[in-house]
């Protein structure tokens, strides 16, 4: 009996997704294979976004706003990764604008609005939203709140301007906590 290739990826990105306690398994299928994963996990949440071409200009962000050091520290943090495609997904020239010197302060707001203090799986997050009655609150380190439910087969952030962001994948997992990747920017209020 002949598998047909995309069942073939399908069951591969499954079988991926169940042993490495990703949350989307169509992510999965690009991943690099589980013994990167242990060495992701020896590093800290900016290790691993540095590590990640797609996440190019988030650690620009974090570098200017001065956020290297803190976000290198023992934490634990939950962090909410928007890729470059995210940012770029922005009104055209926020970006340069908020990488400005003169923005430092605006720029570090948004970006530790990204950040819940503790190591928040996606599992944890699915429970807080069944024990929530269909959502859950979060408390970000820049003191606003972040509404995540479950949506589309995945779950979903609601920042403070009503925005909808999707988590495309989760639980990439670092030494001082673990990282999400966000389909968005999230915007305080």
């Amino acid at each position: 009996m002949t598998i047909s290739r995309t069942l073939l990826a399908s069951a591969v990105a499954a079988t991926l997704a169940l042993t490495t306690g990703l949350a989307n398994p169509a992510a999965a299928h690009d991943r690099a294979p589980a013994r990167a994963d242990h060495h992701r996990a020896s590093q800290t949440v900016v290790g691993i976004a540095a590590g990640n071409a797609d996440f190019s200009t988030l650690v620009t962000a974090v570098q200017t706003a001065g956020l290297v050091e803190t976000l290198n520290s023992t934490g634990p943090f939950t962090v909410f990764a928007p890729t470059n495609e995210a940012f770029a997904d922005l009104p055209p020239g926020t970006v340069e604008r908020l990488l400005r010197p003169s923005q430092r302060s605006a720029l570090s707001r948004i970006l530790t609005y990204h950040v819940v203090p503790g190591r928040i799986t996606a599992a944890d997050l699915t429970t807080a939203i069944r024990v929530g009655g269909g959502s859950a609150s979060l408390t970000t380190v820049e003191g606003g709140q972040l509404t995540v439910t479950s949506r589309r087969g995945g779950l979903t952030l609601t920042d403070a301007a009503g925005n909808q962001i999707g988590i495309s994948a989760a639980d990439i997992r670092a030494s001082n906590g673990i990282v999400h990747v966000l389909e968005g920017v999230l915007t305080p209020h």
